[in-house]
C-alpha cells in the first residue's frame, strides 16, 4: 500500500525580484510502507525541498501529495505529527534543554489543552530513549553530549511521536565515521523491527548502498533515477548525477545486496 503518493508535484522558490530561483518538478513518486529509502544528489538538486513537501511542511504550487490515500493538506498539523516524524539537518545550535526534555517534545501532538504530560507520555519517552541507547544520558543537557548522541536524541524525539514514517535530512552530517554508521544501523533496526518507513537525505553513497533498499537520485530539481539501490548505484548513474567517475563492487550479506562505491580521484 502507498504511504505517500506524489502526482505531478512542482514547487518554485522566488528570489527578491519575484523571479524563479529554483524549480522542483515535475515529481511523480510513491513511497510504500516499511521501505528504507535514500534520496541522493548533489547540492542544490532539490532533496530538502522534496522532503519538506513529503512531510507537509511545504505545499506544492502544482500537483498533489497523498498520505494514506488522502490529500496531506486535509490533515491538521497535529494529526500529521502523530504519523510523520521529521529529523532536520543536524545543527550545533545551543538548545537550553535536557535530553529528556528534547525527547518529550515528541509527545506534544498528544497533549491536551493543559499541556501537562501523563504517565503514558513519560513511559513512551523512556522507551524511545532506551531504543536509541541513550537513556542514561536523559538528564544531561543536549549540548553536553557528543554529536552522535545528540542525533540519537532527535531520532528518539521522532520515535516518541509513534510515527509510521521518519523523514531525515542528512542525519549523519558533521558526525565522524563511527557515529555515521551507528546512526544508519539504528535506522535500519527501526525499519526492520518496528516497521517504520525511513526516508533519508544523504550524501554518503556507501551508507545508502549498505543500508537502504531503494535509492532516489535527483539532479536539477528532478528525480532522474528511482529503484532498487543495487540498480541505481552504477558507474553510469553516478557519472550522470554527480559528474564523477567511480568503481562499483557488490556483496551479499544475510541475503541482502550491499553496494560499495569507490570514487576515482584521478
Amino acid at each position: 500500500m502507498n504511504l505517500f503518493l506524489l502526482n505531478g508535484v512542482r514547487y518554485t522558490y522566488l528570489n527578491n525580484s519575484d523571479l524563479p530561483a529554483f524549480r522542483l518538478g515535475e515529481i511523480n513518486l510513491n513511497i510504500d510502507k516499511q521501505e528504507m529509502i535514500s534520496i541522493l544528489g548533489p547540492n542544490g538538486s532539490g532533496k530538502s525541498t522534496l522532503l519538506k513537501i513529503i512531510s507537509g511542511v511545504l505545499v506544492p504550487q502544482f500537483g498533489e501529495v497523498l498520505f494514506m490515500g488522502n490529500s496531506i493538506t486535509k490533515y491538521k498539523r497535529k494529526e500529521i505529527a502523530k504519523h510523520i516524524g521529521f529529523v532536520p539537518a543536524f545543527s550545533t545550535s545551543i538548545y537550553p534543554f535536557s535530553v529528556y526534555e528534547i525527547v518529550m517534545m515528541g509527545r506534544t501532538p498528544y497533549l491536551n489543552f493543559t499541556g501537562f504530560e501523563k504517565k503514558e507520555d513519560h513511559e513512551i519517552v523512556a522507551e524511545a530513549l532506551n531504543t536509541v541507547g541513550i537513556y542514561e544520558l536523559r538528564n544531561k543537557g543536549i549540548n553536553e553530549i557528543s554529536g552522535g548522541e545528540a542525533q540519537r536524541a532527535f531520532i528518539a524525539r521522532a520515535l516518541a511521536q509513534k510515527p509510521s514514517v521518519i523523514l531525515l535530512d542528512e542525519p549523519t552530517a558533521h558526525l565522524d565515521l563511527k557515529h555515521q554508521i551507528s546512526v544508519f544501523k539504528l535506522l535500519k533496526e527501526l525499519n526492520e523491527n518496528q516497521d517504520i518507513t525511513i526516508v533519508i537525505i544523504s550524501h554518503d553513497l556507501n551508507l545508502a548502498g549498505s543500508f537502504c533498499n531503494r535509492a532516489i537520485l535527483m539532479r536539477n530539481g528532478k528525480v532522474v533515477r528511482d529503484g532498487k539501490t543495487i540498480d541505481m548505484l552504477t558507474q553510469e548513474n553516478i557519472q550522470d548525477v554527480f559528474e564523477v567517475s567511480s568503481e562499483i563492487s557488490t556483496e551479499i550479506i544475510n541475503g541482502e545486496a550491499k553496494v560499495h562505491v569507490h570514487l576515482r580521484t584521478y
